[in-house]
């Protein structure tokens, strides 16, 4: 098939080998000569730097790129600063590796404690703690082990709620400093400041509330706990013969459990169960706190009586009730008691 004339790659004549470049004849079509002031143009771009692309880098050049795994490293570094940081002063999880605190919290449970509710408000009866045995329930923490390898793992393994067991309980408060904390009532309940709990909600199904008798008021700065699952819980009942009777200290509460975060079937909130909401608790606690107050006013009394007579030596005291005394006056010069003023 013949090439159609006039197109690239097409012969006019078969066989003809290339044409040399056809002169214009029009004198118009020819290449005009520059005019003035383009070569000094061209001269003067030529002698500029080359242009710049939008992120500054010389036109090119290319931009070098940062490698991948740097880029993750930084990540992982900062997810790991990160995660310390809330571990350390925001949050934690635990794992729960016993029954002791069945049917509420189950062995395998993986819960949410809070460090920073009890920087808002106090510990209260019902909250579900975290604590650290070491020095009253168990002896003192062993030192951290000196290959930093098995240490590092420790604390990763920690930070994600997989590590073993250590010294750290989880119970429920029941009593508060000065509470005074008892069983058994004569339907066999629990009592706190002679106020009876309702503990069905949360106690393990069929247990009783105590299998032994106690009858405490729980130490300033430390509280009573007992695990839900009374008939396997080694908790404040059976410690009553170590310091402080079996309770923990304070400082020792490492947070709140608040949230069950694992598995996800049993994902959810660990609230204050109702009972400890009774408005007796607090107004027995409130009462037994009167003794005190009182005592405390009476010796502010007493004192201000004191300041008040060395003022006024002429005036009877608060203390003698307002009485008057009577001048004694010898027989005889009874009728002269001008020079014993009453007083």
């Amino acid at each position: 098939m013949p090439a159609e004339p006039g197109r690239l790659g097409s012969d006019s004549e078969p066989g003809s080998g290339p044409q040399p470049p056809r002169e214009p004849e029009n004198p118009a079509e020819r290449d005009d000569p520059p005019q003035a002031g383009q070569g000094q143009d061209q001269d003067q771009s030529a002698g500029q730097p080359p242009e710049q692309d939008r992120a500054g880098a010389p036109a090119g050049k290319k931009r070098s790129k940062r490698p991948f795994w740097r880029d993750l490293a930084v990540i992982v570094v900062a997810a790991l600063v990160l995660t310390i940081l809330i571990k350390a002063f925001v949050a934690q999880v635990f794992s729960i590796p016993s029954g002791s605190m069945e049917n509420t919290l189950m062995p395998g449970d993986r819960v949410l404690v809070n460090k920073l509710v009890y920087h808002v408000r106090p510990i209260a009866r019902g909250d579900i703690v975290v604590f650290s045995g070491a020095g009253s329930w168990d002896p003192p923490a062993p030192p951290a082990p000196s290959n930093p390898v098995v240490r590092l793992w420790d604390g990763l393994t920690n930070l994600v709620g997989i590590s073993a067991p250590g010294t750290d309980y989880i119970k429920r408060v029941i009593g508060l400093p000065g509470d005074r904390v008892a069983c058994c009532d004569a339907q066999g309940r629990v009592t706190v400041n002679g106020v009876a709990l309702n503990e069905k909600s949360y106690v393990h199904p069929g247990d009783a509330p105590s299998q032994i008798g106690f009858d405490i008021k729980v130490p300033a700065g430390r509280l009573w706990v007992m695990g839900d699952n009374r008939a396997n819980s080694d908790d404040s009942r059976y410690r009553m013969s170590d310091p402080g009777e079996g309770t923990i200290p304070e400082s020792a509460v490492v947070g709140r459990a608040s949230w069950i975060i694992w598995p996800p079937s049993r994902w959810t909130d660990l609230p204050i169960p109702a009972t400890f909401q009774q408005a007796g608790l607090r107004a027995a606690a409130d009462a037994a706190s009167l003794p005190g107050l009182a005592g405390g006013s009476a010796l502010a009394a007493g004192a201000l009586a004191w300041r008040r007579r060395r003022r006024n030596p002429g005036r009877p005291s608060a203390l003698s009730h307002g009485r008057r005394r009577r001048a004694i006056v010898p027989e005889g010069e009874k009728g002269n008691t001008a020079r014993y003023p009453r007083q």
